[in-house]
């Protein structure tokens, strides 16, 4: 099977490369097609093949991943001619709009990954037109099982997914730099403070994954009386760091119904 890609950019590379370093498939599985000149240069200096229109990469793969910014996807889909299987990668666009640009009832796999499908940890949500065959929407959730973790939704959860799951990285990243300026703050250089601060987060997110226990509990297990992490929690709670989020959250979804 050959899979193409509309728009190369950075979720777009985040994809391809977690698939090829997944070892499952091989950069010959893989087109691509991007407005960009130095873009597919950049790809045909790393071996993949590229090509010059919509047209040719609907000739060439059976599953077309649409991986443009929402406000292109108007144009992209009424060039798209062929009858093959639509992997939509795009906050906020719906099946039902696809397929309204598209002018047609094509095939449609809408999902959400996320950046971490770079180094084979993504999260992402899918779900389907009811026109997919289950061998179709199958080895399109091959595709990003082989970069992370895969979970099946309806589609009217699938926009609340995106503030938990596609954009919370930037969260997390935000969080790991002010993490290492404290530590920077108090005498640890900056190498050894990313570092750690990267690697206590990537630890406390396991322990969720893997214990199953419930978060507060597992928060409660690092407080001890009196202790420097009940202090350390206070002071966030004073701060208001969970509103913080669940604010950004909230306008993260906001943002994808304009």
């Amino acid at each position: 099977m050959k899979y193409g890609f509309v728009g190369a950019g950075n979720l777009a590379s985040s994809v391809i490369d977690g698939m090829v370093s997944s070892g499952q498939y091989q950069k010959d599985d893989i087109v691509v097609f991007d407005t960009s000149e130095s873009v597919k240069a950049s790809y045909r200096d790393k071996g993949f093949r590229t090509v010059d229109g919509t047209g040719d990469l609907e000739n060439d793969c059976d599953f077309i991943f649409l991986t443009v910014k929402p406000h292109i996807y108007p144009m992209i889909l009424s060039q798209l001619k062929g009858d093959k299987v639509y992997v939509s990668v795009a906050p906020g666009v719906t099946i039902e709009e696809i397929r309204k640009n598209m002018g047609r009832d094509a095939k449609i796999v809408r999902t959400m990954p996320n950046t971490p499908a770079k180094v084979s940890a993504a999260m992402t949500v899918m779900c389907h037109s009811d026109n997919i065959l289950e061998e179709e929407f199958s080895a399109v959730r091959a595709v990003f099982q082989s970069i992370g973790k895969v979970k099946i939704l309806e589609e009217d959860l699938l926009n609340a997914s995106v503030a938990v799951s596609g954009s919370s990285p930037a969260y997390v990243y935000m969080m790991i730099e002010a993490m290492a300026d404290g530590a920077v703050m108090q005498g640890i250089d900056r190498k050894t403070a990313y570092e750690l601060a990267a690697q206590s987060v990537y630890g406390a997110a396991k322990m969720v994954l893997e214990t199953g226990e419930h978060p507060g509990v597992l928060k409660d297990n690092v407080c001890s009386p009196k202790g420097t992490t009940i202090a350390a929690v206070y002071e966030l709670e004073k701060r208001g760091f969970r509103s913080a989020l669940i604010g950004a959250m909230e306008k993260c979804y906001e943002k994808m119904k304009k």
